[in-house]
């Protein structure tokens, strides 16, 4: 297969057309005048299905430049200095460029698909069983564009799966929306065929490709959105309407939709095939990028218990960091369910770009992405505690304590409220004063460097440019302790695996349709041969999130809070925010969970990054930041149409509070 070695081409290729909407009369007549060389040549083919998976890239990655991942980099949990798009977002304003495309990329990658799907069977050069596979491969990537769409646009037109005569005038082959339960079904089917002819595994070579998981990790995904009160019986939203007045979102609140979402998450964990990716303990330190693990405080189980049930024989803060630092390939990473790969295949936009925006200027890297405080604050302590400013430890860490290393993860210098967090706050957060191992760098002296983000310093705040931390927190999570780059370096940025979709999400969904349920309910198995009973079990909620806390080095939830619905449907949304920060996630879950008006409409708090180093008690005390404006209204619960589309499409609706084309 040629999947992965046609990409580059396609990029260049595809890179150089213009934009053309879902309906290109004109290119669907270049592409039927080959369509039968294609399809009786297997390198063709192959390169057609290529096509199609060119258009998970750019706009549709899940994390990247923030040029194609403004939803990544503009929630409550991060901010960035680098970008107009970024300061109009939080204040409301969406577009160009980036709205539009992923509009227009996505239909094209469904177009893509269909045909491919109406054709490969005449292709002499594949056997039966790598059509069966082929096939369940298109399929899944257009519910997958389509899955992509309704996240950010909501309910979306659906093409005919034979395609559009194109013989027609405009006006005729003009869609309307479907309604949220149509394009779930839709998506829901097309993955449980998709599910059925895929592989349950990947050789190394294929790792990209969806396999049955995938397939019902999606489905599984959009169940819960389904459920979710933002499309749930959402009054709120009795304006989302098609060319006939119709809503397209349900009015009427529906419990079974959570028990279906449940089942679903279900099915994905029946496979037997997924679990969370743990390092071994490591008993003595390799190096200051690879340091003996530090035991979390400890606990009469978990302390004393092998994963699951416990730490006792991993590293949680190894654990954590491996899953997106690019230690792991993807075939070796066992919670990877669905993957883009390694896509540096482009630099400019991809994981590694998100990297080098992250990276001090020392480093080579642009300092320009952080997190909020609020993000910040959000990290518990190494017990589970929650964290208190007011009562959180004060003063700085001095050279005694350091070299007694009272505060592991903490050098000389650094503010002690930073100290005694869980493991993944140091996986994900670079505090002022953090170390940055650049391991990779040629001579000893540019390694193992505090990073200090005090004003008058390299990276602290500077009127002439934007390569600076608005908070003055930075961000860890995907960088390599090797990670460096530039002339005096001479290291380089470690590959990543795009982390589309892994079993950390899926045990977190499970959860949190379990907790919504207040009856049982018997539901079918994907494939109709298990009926599922389904009800708000204790048990079976714990074996969901306790295994993503455990993974994280603190403790499981108390039995308090498995018994009160609304303090586990608050801890549920909180281990997300943690557990899948800047994964691409939390905008949509602000969103779907109809959160976003309060936790995006507060002001961004984070150190005053006024002060210089001779104020350093002052430098973290949180203040607003006052150049990032923030709002949120209704119409920022999805993304507007380009008024093109509009135009062409004459049938298609604007989503509430965007302007209509006229």
């Amino acid at each position: 297969m040629k999947i992965k070695n046609t990409i580059l081409i396609l990029i260049l290729i595809l890179g150089m057309s213009s934009c053309s909407d879902y309906l290109s009369v004109d290119r669907y007549f270049k592409d039927r005048q080959s369509m039968e060389k294609i399809f009786s040549s297997r390198d063709y083919s192959e390169e057609w299905l290529a096509n199609a998976y060119f258009y998970l890239l750019s706009h549709n990655l899940e994390m990247g430049h923030r040029r194609f991942n403004l939803s990544n980099l503009s929630s409550d949990d991060v901010v960035f200095n680098e970008s107009d798009d970024y300061a109009r977002m939080k204040a409301g304003e969406y577009g160009p460029g980036w709205l539009w495309e992923a509009w227009w990329q996505s239909y094209r990658g469904i177009r893509q698909a269909s045909i491919f799907l109406q054709h490969i069977e005449k292709n002499p050069e594949f056997t039966k069983e790598e059509i069966t596979d082929l096939k369940g491969q298109a399929r899944f990537l257009r519910a997958y564009f389509y899955w992509l769409l309704v996240r950010r646009y909501g309910p979306v037109p659906i093409l005919p799966d034979e395609g559009l005569d194109y013989d027609e005038s405009y006006d005729n082959i003009s869609l309307p929306r479907n309604t949220m339960e149509e394009c779930t079904e839709y998506i829901s089917n097309e993955m449980i065929q998709a599910a059925k002819d895929l592989p349950i595994d990947r050789d190394r070579r294929s790792a990209a490709r969806p396999t049955k998981g995938a397939a019902l990790a999606v489905r599984a995904k959009i169940y819960l959105y389904l459920a979710s009160p933002l499309y749930n019986g959402n009054k709120e939203m009795a304006d989302f309407i098609d060319d006939k007045g119709q809503c397209v979102i349900p009015q009427e609140y529906d419990e079974t939709r959570w028990a279906k979402a449940a089942a679903a998450s279900l099915d994905v964990i029946k496979l037997g095939k997924y679990k969370l990716y743990t390092a071994t303990r490591r008993v003595t330190s390799l190096s200051t990028a690879y340091p003996a693990t530090i035991e979390p405080p400890y606990h009469p189980i978990h302390s004393e218990s092998n994963f699951p049930l416990g730490w006792a024989d991993l590293d949680p803060f190894e654990s954590y960091r491996s899953v997106f630092n690019g230690e792991l390939y993807a075939i070796e990473n066992p919670e990877l369910i669905f993957t883009r790969g390694d896509n540096q295949l482009d630099q400019e936009y991809g994981i590694t770009a998100l990297v080098i925006h992250q990276m001090p200027q020392y480093a080579g890297g642009f300092n320009c992405h952080g997190i909020s405080g609020k993000q910040c604050d959000a990290y518990a302590m190494n017990d589970g505690t929650p964290f208190n400013r007011e009562t959180s430890l004060k003063g700085f860490v001095t050279k005694e304590e350091a070299e007694q290393e009272v505060y592991p993860h903490l050098r000389e210098g650094v503010w002690k409220e930073y100290a005694n967090r869980e493991p993944r706050f140091y996986a994900s957060v670079a505090f002022n004063g953090a170390l940055w191992p650049f391991a990779s760098a040629r001579e000893e002296k540019y390694r193992d460097k505090q990073i200090w983000y005090y004003r008058g310093e390299v990276e602290g705040r500077v009127a002439s440019n934007e390569r600076w931390q608005p908070t003055g927190i930075g961000r860890m999570k995907f960088i390599n302790p090797k990670d460096t780059r530039g002339d005096n370096h001479d290291g380089k940025v470690y590959p990543k695996v795009d982390t589309a979709i892994r079993y950390a999400d899926i045990l977190l969904m499970y959860t949190e349709a379990l907790n919504e349920l207040t009856t049982t309910y018997q539901i079918e198995s994907w494939d109709t041969q298990t009926t599922y009973t389904i009800s708000r079990d204790i048990e079976e909620m714990r074996k969901g999130i306790s295994q993503v806390r455990i993974r994280g080095g603190i403790p499981d939830l108390n039995q308090e809070t498995y018994e009160d619905q609304e303090a586990l449907r608050k801890a549920v949304k909180h281990e997300r925010q943690i557990e899948l920060f800047c994964e691409n996630q939390r905008y949509y879950d602000l969103r779907r969970w109809k959160d976003a008006p309060k936790e995006e409409g507060e002001p961004v708090y984070g150190c005053n990054t006024q002060m210089t180093i001779e104020n350093r008690e002052l430098f973290h005390k949180q203040v607003e930041v006052p150049h990032i404006r923030t709002v949120f209204s209704k119409r920022m619960y999805f993304w507007p149409i380009h008024f093109d589309e509009l135009k062409r499409n004459k049938r298609l609706t604007q989503a509430p509070g965007w302007q209509e084309f006229d």
